[in-house]
Parts: C-alpha cells; sequence; structure tokens
C-alpha cells in the first residue's frame, strides 16, 4: 500500500507540473499555448475587420449624401411635374380659345364674302 501512495504521489506531481506548464511537454502547456495564439490572431482579425467596416461605413456615408442630392433633385423636379399639370389645363384652354376664336373669325370673314369665296376655291 505504501507503493500505491508513492505512485499515485508521483502520479499527481506528473498531472501538477503538466497542468502548471513547467515541463512544456504537457497537455495544458500545450492548450495554452495554442489558446494563446488563437486569441492573438482572433484579436488581429478583429481589428481588421473593425478597420474594414469602418472604410466601409465611410463609402455608405459618401453614397448617402449623393442620395441625398439625388432625391432633392427628384423633388424639384416633382413639384415642376405638379406645377406644370396645374399650369397645363390653363395653357391647353387657352390656346383652344384662341384657336376656336381665329377658326370662328375665319367663318364670320367667308360668311361676309360669299361672292370672293367662289373664286377663291376656284382658284384653288
Amino acid at each position: 500500500m505504501a507503493m500505491n501512495v508513492e505512485a499515485e504521489i508521483r502520479d499527481l506531481k506528473r498531472r501538477v507540473s503538466e497542468l502548471e506548464g513547467s515541463r512544456g511537454e504537457g497537455s495544458f502547456g500545450f492548450l495554452a499555448h495554442q489558446i494563446s495564439t488563437f486569441h492573438k490572431d482572433l484579436l488581429a482579425f478583429q481589428a481588421k475587420t473593425e478597420q474594414r467596416f469602418d472604410q466601409i461605413d465611410a463609402r455608405f456615408h459618401g453614397m448617402d449624401g449623393r442620395f441625398d442630392k439625388i432625391d432633392s433633385r427628384l423633388d424639384h423636379i416633382d413639384r415642376n411635374v405638379h406645377e406644370l399639370r396645374a399650369d397645363m389645363r390653363k395653357i391647353v384652354g387657352d390656346t383652344m380659345r384662341k384657336v376656336l376664336a381665329e377658326r370662328s373669325q375665319k367663318e364670320q370673314f367667308l360668311k361676309r364674302v360669299p361672292a370672293r369665296r367662289g373664286r377663291v376655291e376656284a382658284a384653288e
């Protein structure tokens, strides 16, 4: 039993030294090194990713300004189209009144001069 206790003590010491990494060959030391390396790589990746996102974010802010400009121009065009739509009734109405008035004047003129009308038709 004394040998078992001594063997267990040696086994425990070996395990503790592996966990503490004093030998450097133990699984804990290996894992600690791997985790440390992974953590450094992860921090570097995070820094690169944040930098890239900042660049993309800056580009989007620039595009947002351009879209605001375009939106403003489209609003201006929209207002002009609505104004034209409102003015179009007056423009068409005035033009039609003018055309109808000219046509009416022409008809009245032709009614007044019936003899001349025959001569004009013959000349054509």
